[in-house]
């Protein structure tokens, strides 16, 4: 389905509780619970039909998230105007355009719905809260993570510098999965322009109040499709093949976000992931991170993460993984994060 779509085989269970009841997760009952596991508190927003407000913990900057998000300009899924964002999501037979912006005075973000978008259904602009917050990463405390951050020696200075920045992830599974694929062993730059062109071969063009918007295409949009078809956006043979590879699974219910959260495990996870044709450990990984948000994810062997050790300790020379292992040894289920603060230093 296209980015910001629950699946149809992992059903949303979304329950409306009555005024002034309380909801308590017991393990097998739904307190506003989306199938990808990831919960949405009753406190962590307000439904105002025409708009939301997603309230934030302390440890967050809009404009550090803001920054982060801008940091490719042929970026095609959404855009940023006076530091607001703009994209579309897909809710099954519904789209919604949505503006998310800061309330700095009351410690929130506003998510207006522009035009006639509006999901008329509470349980629709329920599912829009979920992706917003999985989105911005809003379920995790990252207090422990400040506190071990403050004494280690790379990351102590990425604390002060970018505090509050969120690993702002890919909600969607087979956008992470096409998006890991894509920036195989090409520099971000020409990864931003393949993705353009994808989803601007096989998406779906959205336009509200004279914007145009993009939604990712999805698995069965690809499934389809020969190498013939994806070559001509300029990729090469094997990545054709992984994407196509990857939509099938997925178009057939053999490859879910839900099995793989099932696990429950990172080592089984990761095990499912690169069994598939075209992922390696370095995708598996940063799809475990982005998507699948298991905090002890570690793509070690990822050249930007090698880059910003080498900056910041100063070195001629890359470390070798040895050395970041040892470098590292204090992250213990934070390496996502970790990771994700060090890329910060590259842009």
């Amino acid at each position: 389905m296209p980015s910001g779509t629950i699946p149809a085989q992992d059903p949303i269970f979304l329950k409306k509780l009555p005024p002034g009841q309380t909801a308590h997760y017991n393990g097998d009952m739904a307190q506003e619970q989306d199938t990808y596991g990831r919960f949405l508190p009753q406190d962590s927003w307000e439904d105002l039909q025409h708009s939301l407000k997603l309230h934030v913990p302390k440890e967050f900057s809009f404009t550090e998230n803001l920054h982060y998000l801008q940091r490719s300009p042929n970026e095609c899924l959404y855009h940023i105007q006076h530091d607001a964002i703009y994209r579309a999501l897909s809710l099954d037979s519904e789209t919604a355009v949505i503006e998310v912006s800061e309330l700095p005075q009351e410690q929130a973000i506003l998510v207006r719905f522009l035009g006639d978008t509006a999901p008329t259904e509470w349980s629709k602009r329920a599912e829009v809260a979920i992706y917003v917050r999985d989105w911005f990463d809003l379920n995790t405390d990252l207090v422990p993570f400040y506190a071990m951050a403050q004494t280690d020696p790379l990351l102590s200075r990425a604390l002060h510098s970018f505090y509050g920045l969120r690993n702002m992830g890919i909600p969607d599974l087979f956008e992470a999965l096409c998006w890991g694929i894509l920036g195989q062993q090409i520099n971000l730059t020409y990864a931003y322009t393949l993705k353009r062109r994808f989803v601007e071969a096989f998406g779906r063009r959205v336009e509200c109040e004279g914007e145009i918007y993009w939604l990712f295409p999805r698995p069965e949009d690809i499934a389809h499709l020969n190498v013939q078809d994806l070559e001509e956006l300029r990729m090469t043979v094997k990545k054709c093949e992984y994407l196509i590879g990857v939509a099938q699974l997925m178009a057939e219910g053999e490859l879910t976000k839900k099995q793989l959260l099932d696990t429950n495990s990172l080592v089984e996870a990761e095990k499912q992931l690169v069994s598939i044709r075209g992922i390696g450990p370095w995708t598996a990984n940063y799809v475990l991170m982005r998507c699948l948000r298991m905090p002890a994810a570690f793509p070690i062997d990822d050249v930007g993460l090698h880059n910003a050790i080498k900056h910041l300790l100063g070195s001629e020379k890359k470390p070798t993984k040895k050395e970041i292992l040892a470098l590292s040894a204090a992250w213990a289920n934070w390496e996502s994060y970790a990771t994700f603060y060090l890329w910060r230093f590259l842009y």
